[in-house]
């Protein structure tokens, strides 16, 4: 799938230009130059072949009384032929090994954040900050089944996009916690595989402010094609401000969930927060009907995991299942969602138990209590 990966800021019609964009940082602008000058070498050596085969055939073809040579072996000519390429090859080879040094040097960062593929969504954690979230696809589910028109960035929007600052350098750790994933930025010259028991790294200096798009380059699942990358760049002063927003932000969510421990939902409350949970996170495997698909997805409808073992059920959400599709959403939900999630799978589709999760059970649970 061909995706538009340029800066909403800049003109729409680069999405349909035949050559590569130079990007938005050092590193894109040498990689664009790079491309370029293997290009002209290698029309001009193309162009050198064609022109010397045509004027061969033209000038010494049999109808002007041409006689075909007869000879056998020429030393000076196969040094030549293996000669010339060879010089040629390392005039190309330096230059652009030297550009991937360039690229693997992400020594001294002024920020780090480390990027976590999972399916089918990303995880950034800033780690000089206390600031971390997940990146989901945000197009309407409308939109991608065809009840609405597409939008100008359909399947390349998220809830959250990752924020850098401009003119720093940002070094990515990248990593995945299940499946190969491959965190992919053009305007940056980034492609990074994400691999799970592994951290490989990517920097870029982004030197001009904007939105810049991209998405998972590794086939890793039924949604690879619905886990976009949104970066955006920000001047430093507007992204200290925004760090420091996210971190009050996410300190005070932190305290709530402290102060809903000693708290009890109702019935009610638990499921209509739960109906949403299940419908942002769940749906898209166990369907909106609970009945799963056969064979790919088990059904919680009527399932023993949703209407008779309630610890087991609990540890699903927690900690996933591992070798499988299911991912631990510990990280992802807090308490109170995780517990909606559980008493609304446990009470719908007329699974109807009567179990009602509290916020402290996933505490406990989590807790090993």
């Amino acid at each position: 799938m061909t995706a538009p990966v340029f800066a909403d800021t800049k003109d729409k019609i680069e999405q349909y230009q035949l050559n590569m964009t130079k990007g938005v940082t050092d590193i894109s602008a040498d990689v664009y130059d790079m491309h370029m000058l293997m290009f002209v070498i290698c029309v001009v050596i193309g162009a050198g072949v064609f022109i010397a085969m045509f004027i061969s055939m033209y000038f010494h073809r049999k109808s002007r009384g041409a006689k075909p040579a007869n000879f056998h072996e020429n030393v000076k000519v196969e040094i030549a032929w293996t000669v010339i390429p060879f010089i040629i090859l390392i005039a190309m080879a330096v230059p652009a090994m030297n550009l991937l040094i360039d690229m693997e040097d992400a020594s001294e960062p002024d920020v780090t954040v480390l990027v976590t593929g999972s399916q089918w969504k990303w995880h950034y954690k800033y780690m000089d900050n206390d600031v971390e979230y997940y990146s989901k696809l945000a197009t309407q589910a409308d939109q991608i089944s065809g009840k609405l028109d597409k939008g100008v960035n359909y399947l390349l929007e998220v809830d959250r996009p990752l924020v850098v600052p401009t003119g720093q350098k940002v070094r990515f750790l990248i990593t995945s916690d299940d499946v190969i994933h491959s965190w992919w930025v053009p305007a940056f010259a980034i492609k990074q595989d994400a691999n799970p028991g592994f951290i490989n790294d990517a920097w870029a200096i982004a030197n001009e402010p904007g939105v810049y798009r991209g998405q998972c380059a590794e086939l890793c699942g039924k949604s690879h094609g619905f886990m976009p990358i949104v970066v955006v760049a920000k001047e430093p002063a507007e992204y200290d401000m925004w760090v420091s927003e996210q971190e009050a932000i996410q300190l005070e969510a932190k305290e709530k969930e402290q102060r809903l421990l000693s708290m009890n939902m109702t019935m009610d409350e638990s499921m209509l927060m739960g109906e949403k949970v299940y419908s942002a996170n769940c749906a898209a495997c166990h369907m909106p009907n609970g009945e799963g698909l056969p064979g790919v997805f088990p059904a919680l409808k009527g399932s023993q995991i949703a209407v008779a073992d309630e610890p087991k059920h609990i540890d699903i959400l927690i900690n996933g299942v591992p070798g499988s599709a299911m991912q631990s959403y510990a990280k992802q939900l807090t308490m109170s969602e995780i517990a909606a999630v559980v008493t609304y799978e446990r009470n719908a589709w007329g699974n109807d138990t009567g179990d009602l999760v509290q916020a402290k059970d996933i505490n406990s649970a989590m807790n090993g209590q």
